[in-house]
Order: C-alpha cells, then structure tokens, then sequence
C-alpha cells in the first residue's frame, strides 16, 4: 500500500514546547518503540532504495518495508508494506515483497535500532483527516548513537495541501523544517562514514516519464541536497558544505528558469525571487572563502578570516529565519502537489515526454552558449559573465536530463559533452572571480590592504585565451540529444 506522509524536523526543545501548548486540541497516545534495521553487510537493500525493520511496541511486532528516499517534497507517497511477526526474524514469503528482497534471504542481520517515545494524534485539518506522530529518541548501532526528534504527518483522507496547512501552523509555534531524511537513513549514516557537504548526485529518470514528473523529481533532489547540506552547516562552518548548499540553490532556480513554460500559476516568480534571496545570503560568505584560497598576503588573509566569521554568522542566521524555512515549507507543497496548469493546453504541456521537452531545452540553450561566446576575448565582463550563467544553466540541463538518453552512442557522447562543458565553466568562472573581487574588496573596505594583486586582472589575457579555446571544444563537441 502507499502511504501519504510529510516529515518534519524540530529540536528536542520544540518538542517540549508542543507538548506543553499541545496544539492539537486533544490528548495524544503515548507508546514506546524500538525498532530493529535488516540489511546486508553490503547494504543491498539501501542501495535497492528500500528499507527493513521490525517494530515492537509492547508485546506487538511488526515487520515494515519502505521503498523511496524519503524526500517529502518529490511526492508524498511512498510504497510500505506491514506485517504482523512473532518474533525479531525477518519473514521473507510475503509474495508482496519477495521480488524486492530477492538474493538478500540469507545475508540479512540487524544494523542499528531506532528507540522513540512515540505521541500520537487523530486530528482534522480542514478536509482533511491526519495522524500526527512525535518521535523524540535516539538512532542506535553499537556503540554509536545519535538524537531523533521528528514529527511525521500522514494524511488519512482529503487532500495533501492539509499537511502544508498543519505544517505553517506548528512552525508558528517552534521551528519546523522539512526532513529529507527516514529512520533508516539516519541509521545508515551512524554507522557509514562521518558525512559532510553533499554534492549533486544523478537523479533516476524514466524514458516513460512526462515532463511534469520529471521535473519534480529533479526539483525534489536539488531541495534534498540543500537540506542536507544545510544540516552540516547548523553545526559546522564547513566551506565545502556551504558550497554545495550554493549550488543546490543554484541548481534549482536554474531548473525553473529551464523549465519555465510549464508553469503559469503566481507562486513561480515569488519562489524563483525567494531562491534568488537565500543563494544571495549565502553568497559574501562563499566570495570571502574563494579569495581566502587566492591571496598569498598574511594581512589580507587575516583580514579575510575576520570577514569570515561575519559572514558565515550572517548565512547562519538566514538559513535559521522564518523566511527559509517558510520558503523550503512553500517549495515542498508547490513541487509535491504539482497543479501548475489548470487549462488543457497547459495539461498537455506537462504530459508531453520528458525526453522531447529536454531535447528542445538543451537545443535552445546550447544555440545561446554557442552564438554568445563565439568572441569571447572581445566581450564586456557584463556580457561574458551573461555567457556563463547561460553556459552553466546549459550544463545543468545537460546533468539533469543526462540519464533520458540512454543508449550506448548518447552515454558516451553525454560524458564528453559534461567534461567541454565543465572546462568551460571553469575558466568563465575564473574569469568571473577576477571582475567581482575588486568589488568584493570594497564591499569589505579592504581595497586598501597590501597585496591585493592575487585579484587583479594580471592572469585576465591568459585566462580569456584558455576560455576561447575551451569554447571552440565545447562547440566541436557532438551533443547527446541529436
């Protein structure tokens, strides 16, 4: 069976402040659970995408297998198989489940267990009917644990939008931010190496698939990485992590800007603008970690780790404001819900095969990066720099819709077009630290401190020349798509 269900995360303190003000107008039940994980040494099953475990909550077990990331915002759904067991063994014989546990019978042992206070509701919210569950615990693998403290909302009857509703009005009361990861993974990660900063993966995509399932799973994994990455940050100021929450952003207005003609409802442009905020707060802690890498100046460097600690306390607080979470609240329903178009036209526009509409994105894209840099040595910086950010939207596209050009020809000719276009981004962001550290200087007042030569335009001749060159690889590069 499915079943529709949104996560939250909160702090152990938010917890106790929802307990206490108890928003839910009724008295919950209140039951202990432990939870045992099967999987391989190898993890057959995580790398299946599925999850297994037994549950005991007093004398009762019951075994639970999942399938799905996790990643409330790509749909709401996830597949979930229970069964009632006598006893902390796996039952393999359900004919629902034996396909997806196939090869894995005799290899199966437990991993880590997950141990909660569980408190539960029944509640209605607007049409709709939905259990409410905090679970305030801990993830346990030998000697190793680490803190839960989650909410999980499951829409019995009525429409999912009354999980969004229900969502905004506890984060009124004690921050809530979407969870992008299961019981399982937290598992998973305890006992694999320590994690940090996340960098884009490739999303599974289907030659069957329509344009507007497409999009929402590619949007879903870039909104999973940010939040990931956003995790590191809350206890880290890792330069690497909040890279990669930049580019998570990054990836995903890039996305709507590529995908732009399938929507037409209001919320597009105020997401878009919303996206463009957060990524710009994130953006003097990532420019000041980039010139740190550059000067060979001690003054200036001690200078730029003092900028630093600014910076990073500043995207700190962004990432922690209401206006974030209620963003990443916003991007989840508007991606999970997907009523985009409500005319026939539009309808048919969001039907249409994902692989015909990528194939006439990247055309249009790679004509623009093609005509636009073909004089790049001669261009402005305001216009070599539109090169760039239209190179890089192509590049993305290119990442995004890689795997719906499957065949031997199209997955070869995909990894050499990523490999030009990854040179030329290169320079042309080179070229784009060169005209914007002057500025970022100023904006510091440190255009005054000995030996800023390591931003000045002295390399500029050389890297144009390299950029040009690289342009003329990218254009003698067969595309994929055609």
């Amino acid at each position: 069976m499915q079943e529709t269900e949104l996560k939250l995360e909160l702090a152990q303190a938010g917890a106790s402040l929802l307990l206490k003000e108890n928003p839910f107008a009724c008295t919950p039940t209140i039951r202990r659970q432990r939870s045992v994980y099967y999987d391989t040494q190898e993890w057959d099953l995580s790398q299946r995408g599925l999850s297994l475990c037994i549950r005991q909550c007093g004398n009762e077990r019951t075994q639970i297998v999942k399938s799905g990331d996790g990643s409330a915002a790509e749909a709401l759904t996830r597949e979930e198989w229970a069964l009632p067991v006598a006893e902390d063994t796996p039952v393999l014989d359900n004919p629902q489940i034996q396909a997806q546990l196939a090869g894995t019978a005799d290899r199966l042992a437990p991993l880590f267990e997950v141990r909660v206070k569980r408190h539960r509701w029944s509640i209605t919210e607007g049409d709709a009917t939905i259990d409410v569950a905090m679970d305030v615990g801990k993830v346990v693998a030998a000697d190793r644990e680490a803190q839960l403290c989650e909410i999980v909302l499951e829409r019995k009857t009525g429409s999912p939008t009354a999980l969004f509703a229900l969502t905004r009005k506890l984060n009124l009361i004690t921050p809530a931010s979407i969870g992008v990861l299961t019981k399982a993974d937290r598992g998973y990660r305890l006992i694999g190496p320590a994690r940090g900063a996340v960098k884009a993966s490739v999303t599974p995509l289907a030659a069957d698939m329509n344009a507007a399932t497409a999009f929402a799973r590619l949007a879903s994994a870039c909104l999973k990485q940010f939040r990931l990455n956003e995790m590191v940050l809350s206890w880290s100021r890792d330069t690497e992590a909040l890279h990669q929450a930049r580019v998570a952003l990054r990836r995903l207005r890039s996305l709507f800007s590529i995908c732009k003609p399938l929507f037409t409802d209001s919320r597009f442009d105020h997401l878009r603008d919303e996206l463009r905020w957060l990524a710009s707060e994130l953006g003097d802690a990532r420019n000041i970690d980039v010139m740190i890498k550059s000067t060979t100046s001690e003054e200036l460097l001690r200078c730029l780790q003092e900028a630093r600690s600014d910076a990073y306390g500043a995207a700190g607080a962004a990432l922690s404001s209401v206006r974030a979470r209620a963003l990443m609240i916003d991007l989840a329903e508007w991606i999970s819900i997907r009523d985009w178009r409500s005319d026939e036209a539009g309808k048919a526009l969001l039907a249409q095969p994902a692989r015909q509409f990528a194939s006439r994105i990247l055309d249009k894209l790679w004509k623009k990066v093609a005509k636009g840099g073909s004089n790049l040595i001669d261009l402005d910086d305001e216009t070599r720099h539109e090169v760039r950010i239209t190179a890089k939207k192509l590049r993305y596209a290119a990442e995004f819709f890689g795997p719906l050009y499957e065949s031997k020809q199209e997955t070869k000719r995909h990894k050499r077009f990523i490999v030009a276009m990854g040179g030329l981004q290169d320079h042309l962001g080179s070229l784009n630290d060169l005209a914007t550290a002057p500025d970022m200087l100023s904006k510091l007042q440190l255009s005054e401190v000995a030996d800023t030569e390591p931003f000045s335009a002295d390399d500029k001749e050389k890297l144009l020349h390299a950029a040009a060159e690289a342009h003329d690889i990218f254009v003698d590069t067969k595309r994929f798509w055609r």
